[in-house]
């Protein structure tokens, strides 16, 4: 069940790792995407899922036609002790603090989302696409738990960023099952799709809707009937 997590941990290190160093020092720009995946050998949605997770961590920030800014030199980071709260978690805890907030975050994102991020989110939902069209689950797993932290970073909500530091690894226990069989990749891609739709239309009522019923979903391919406040 972990497997993401460890996975999304290791490229978390390497890419953090050499700004500890000071290689890359604050206030200096990342290279390339393309470079950056190259040095680093790891591919560009994992590249692009690591670069989330360490902006939630307030590590770096992405700048509209710029690339990616180191930020202030950065505490060590320990993403594994971030994730312990997550992991004591069940599934069904995970999904209904998914339930509560994201349909929430996404309707929010509808609502203010600029070109650039609504950029990154198309890029995102296309790594999903090609790993379902490839049947890479791993790909797939990187893009999806990439384009739900972007939804928060687009938010500049500190409490929303400071909820998905500390349960950094509830996505990855949410998804990670799911993901693995082809005809749930099949299904998670034309919701995603939905969303994406919904927040380029600027539609929030509708993006929050899609995201609520994604997060339904996901409880029924896992197998879960979750315990909600009734309606």
């Amino acid at each position: 069940m972990f497997a993401s997590s460890k996975r999304l941990n290791s490229i978390v290190q390497k890419l953090l790792e050499p700004i500890e160093r000071g290689q890359w020092a604050a206030g200096q720009m990342l290279p390339g995407q393309r470079e950056l995946a190259e040095q680093l050998q790891i591919s560009r949605p994992s590249l692009r899922e690591a670069i989330t997770v360490l902006e939630t961590l307030g590590v770096l920030r992405s700048l509209p036609g710029k690339g990616v800014l180191v930020l202030d030199a950065p505490q060590p980071v320990d993403v594994t002790a971030a994730q312990a709260t997550a992991r004591a978690a069940t599934l069904e805890n995970v999904l209904q603090l998914r339930y509560a907030l994201e349909p929430f975050i996404a309707g929010l994102v509808a609502q203010s989302v600029d070109d650039n991020a609504l950029s990154q989110l198309r890029l995102l939902v296309m790594d999903m696409r090609e790993a379902v069209e490839d049947r890479n689950p791993q790909a797939l797993a990187s893009a999806y738990t990439a384009f739900h932290r972007k939804l928060v970073t687009i938010t500049s909500n500190p409490i929303f960023l400071s909820v998905s530091r500390q349960t950094a690894g509830a996505l990855e226990q949410s998804e990670g099952p799911a993901l693995r069989e082809p005809e749930h990749a099949e299904q998670i891609l034309d919701e995603h799709e939905t969303i994406l739709r919904a927040i380029r239309r600027r539609d929030s009522e509708q993006a929050s809707r899609a995201m609520r019923q994604h997060i339904l979903n996901e409880g029924s391919r896992l197998g879960l009937q979750l315990q909600l406040p009734a309606t």
